[in-house]
């Protein structure tokens, strides 16, 4: 059985908007593909996991789709198209010249034929002509494609330029993007037939990993090396951020491992809220090549440890 929406995030139809942020949250954190590399299971949750958040955190969206279903997106999302097809429901007016087959009390028509008639084969169904009349306006069908983005673009935002059939289409990236999100390009699909409208372009993106930096959600975790004279004495040092620079304190005695938080310099809220933290892992870093008045000088300061740092390491 296909789980609905809701069930893939393992919330209540009722749940509070926040209920399901974090129901998304913590289930995106287990599937993400940069924490199960290869698992192809695991990169399709994580995908079915990003549709359904996409739909619930958008109050219209939800609510079409509790009324709907999963054919509110074969409705396109259009709330004019969903009261066209409740006008038809009820056996109002439809807006459509000689409304729908069936509508006068004549044979049965189910709702795949209706939406194709009102649509065409954004729906997925095969295009059928408009029994006893002329030819209605065929909507063209809807595109994918995918795009690679670096993690400077994720978190700054940017634009790039693709191209769809022989069309270059810029493409703006929103700050806050993860892999599995889906951007919505419209009318840039398939053309329209008799004057129905062109489909959409939905790009899915997938943000490349970095080199220095480790994403995790909103937060990002930088290995910041310091010189042994920095981390024992302690100092005032620049450090790198995506769109600029910044200055940290280093405290005096600061030991390999520790974390730095710079609040609010990781990945901004892709649908609103505080962005995440960049977080500083300080890494004490040695001479790579030593004289001997190097060696000395840490001769001596061996002897300032007082006993053996491996002294309480066991398992």
């Amino acid at each position: 059985m296909v789980q609905d929406y809701y069930q893939r995030l393992g919330v209540q139809r009722g749940a509070s908007a926040d209920e399901i942020k974090k129901a998304y949250r913590k289930l995106a954190r287990q599937y993400h593909p940069d924490h199960n590399p290869g698992d192809k299971a695991a990169e399709e949750k994580f995908k079915q996991l990003n549709e359904a958040f996409e739909v619930l955190s958008d109050a219209k969206k939800r609510r079409m789709y509790d009324e709907f279903g999963a054919d509110a997106a074969r409705l396109g999302w259009d709330e004019k198209k969903a009261e066209q097809f409740r006008a038809y429901r009820s056996g109002g007016p439809t807006g459509f010249p000689g409304g729908f087959p069936g509508a006068d009390g004549g044979s049965h028509v189910d709702f795949e034929e209706i939406l194709s008639q009102m649509f065409g084969a954004q729906m997925g169904g095969a295009r059928r002509p408009r029994r006893g009349g002329g030819a209605m306006p065929r909507a063209g069908g809807d595109l994918s494609a995918e795009l690679e983005v670096s993690l400077a673009d994720a978190v700054l935002g940017g634009e790039r330029t693709i191209s769809i059939n022989g069309k270059r289409l810029s493409v703006k990236i929103p700050a806050g993007v993860e892999t599995g999100s889906r951007i919505r390009l419209t009318g840039q699909g398939e053309p329209g037939d008799r004057g129905g409208p062109d489909g959409d372009l939905f790009i899915d993106v997938r943000v490349a990993e970095h080199h220095l930096v480790r994403r995790d959600g909103q937060d990002l975790y930088l290995e910041f090396p310091v010189t042994l004279s920095e981390a024992a004495n302690g100092a005032d040092v620049k450090v790198p951020i995506f769109g600029g620079s910044g200055t940290v304190t280093l405290k005096p005695g600061t030991q390999s491992g520790t974390k730095i938080r710079l609040k609010g310099k990781g990945v901004p809220a892709l649908r609103g809220g505080p962005a995440g933290d960049l977080y500083l892992v300080v890494m004490v870093k040695l001479p790579e090549q030593l004289d001997d008045a190097g060696k000395k000088a840490l001769s001596s300061i061996e002897k300032l440890y007082g006993g053996d740092v491996r002294a309480k390491l066991a398992l």
